[in-house]
């Protein structure tokens, strides 16, 4: 799943202070509790010089010392030897009355000759940090220190980079807005940022390439059609004047009938992929309010004579008038596409049951098909179960208007052997 910047910059922030100020806090704590030795070590060795100096003035403290009192120390007969006057310090846990508990002492052993030169050891100690204690009371600190840190950091990321990336969303928005064919609906934003302002360019270098390959495109397809209509309409006329002359034998005339047949397909196949090409490069850009009550009315008249061919009987009911913002001339195509399939798909003397309302337009027609697949009936020449004089376009032009005009949609549905489509707001 994508993140944004902000929150991928904050996951992996916020994972570094913490790694960081974990190794820092290991380091801390070794570092200060070896001054705090130090310190303690330091207070040992000066007291061990006054005792010493003490026990060679009165020798009565030698004797008087054999336990640790209040002191904090002792002096124990001891064997002569090189290294008795050497300190030697350890870290003990001694029961402490007041705690009710073993605390940690430092205690500096070490030696030394009365002035009758008889060897003594001496012991003194002191009480010092409780590691554990101090390391809780670290972490504690620390953790408040990480929370206050990455807490900040997240305001400043909030406010501060917010608003650093907020031309880029302002960008991202104006690209949204950009169509084909319409330079002006990119607006570039002006930003102080160097990285937004290049892309600021290279987005308005991009989308002239695009308007300039479109334009070619647009002239290429124009010309295309109408060079290829050209040859088609000759070919056409052509076959009409044999057919005319009345000299060929009855094979040769269903022959080119049926090249004259196949030749209006490829004239119907150009117009379409034409039509297409046009409302995909957004050349019906205009659009107005159109009724489409009098639009069908209209267009049903035009088809009456097919209708009444086809013997098909027709029931138009009113509830309401439909009304929208779109191209005039793509709501004639589009309504025109539907009516002709249902006209074109019904059976002989069949219905078409059309009903408008404010919100919608059902065009239903009877069918010999049972329902079909709601995944390609839009397809481009997808024809199913329809016969071999189809192009397979009718109903893909009218997914492309719709897909240019985001107020409507369509729906189908298959009900009591009629197939539905409908047109909603």
């Amino acid at each position: 799943m994508a993140i944004s910047v902000k929150y991928y910059t904050n996951k992996y922030v916020a994972i570094t202070i913490l790694i960081i100020m974990a190794i820092w806090a290991l380091l801390f704590y070794a570092f200060l509790m070896d001054e705090v030795y130090d310190n303690v070590d330091d207070g040992l060795k000066n007291q061990k010089i006054e005792i010493i100096r003490e026990a060679y003035d009165d020798p009565s403290i030698v004797m008087n010392n054999q336990q640790y009192g209040i002191n904090q120390f002792r002096i124990l007969p001891a064997q002569p030897s090189d290294n008795l006057d050497k300190n030697h310090f350890s870290r003990e846990l001694m029961y402490m009355p007041y705690d009710d508990e073993d605390e940690p002492y430092r205690i500096l052993k070490t030696g030394f000759y009365t002035k009758d030169g008889k060897a003594y050891s001496l012991e003194i100690r002191t009480s010092t940090v409780e590691e554990d204690d101090y390391l809780i009371n670290l972490a504690i600190a620390l953790s408040v220190l990480y929370l206050v840190i990455v807490l900040s950091i997240l305001l400043i990321n909030h406010f501060i980079m917010g608003r650093a990336w907020r031309p880029f969303h302002h960008i991202l928005r104006s690209l949204s807005n950009y169509r084909f064919g319409n330079k002006t609906s990119f607006s570039p934003v002006q930003t102080g940022i160097k990285e937004f302002q290049e892309l600021n360019g290279q987005i308005e270098k991009m989308i002239q390439r695009n308007e300039d390959v479109f334009v070619e495109q647009k002239r290429f397809l124009e010309n295309a059609s109408h060079e290829l209509q050209t040859p088609l309409a000759i070919t056409i006329g052509k076959l009409d004047l044999l057919l005319q002359e009345g000299n060929l034998e009855e094979g040769q005339l269903v022959k080119i009938a049926e090249a004259k047949q196949s030749l209006h397909r490829m004239v119907a196949l150009n117009k379409s992929l034409l039509m297409l090409s046009r409302i995909e490069n957004n050349q019906y850009s205009d659009t107005q309010e159109v009724d489409f009550n009098a639009l069908t009315h209209e267009l049903l008249d035009d088809l009456h004579d097919l209708i009444e061919f086809r013997n098909i009987q027709l029931n138009v009911q009113e509830m309401g008038k439909f009304k929208t913002d779109i191209n005039p001339e793509l709501a004639r195509i589009l309504l025109s596409n539907l009516l002709r399939n249902a006209i074109k798909y019904n059976v002989e003397g069949g219905q078409i049951a059309i009903s408008l309302n404010e919100s919608a337009i059902d065009i239903a027609n009877d069918s010999k098909s049972t329902a079909l697949n709601p995944d390609f009936i839009f397809a481009r020449f997808h024809k199913g179960m329809q016969d071999n004089q189809s192009n397979g376009l009718g109903l893909s032009i009218v997914q492309s208007i719709l897909e240019h005009h985001k107020n409507l949609q369509i729906g189908y549905a298959y009900t009591a052997g009629m197939q539905h489509f409908t047109l909603k707001k």
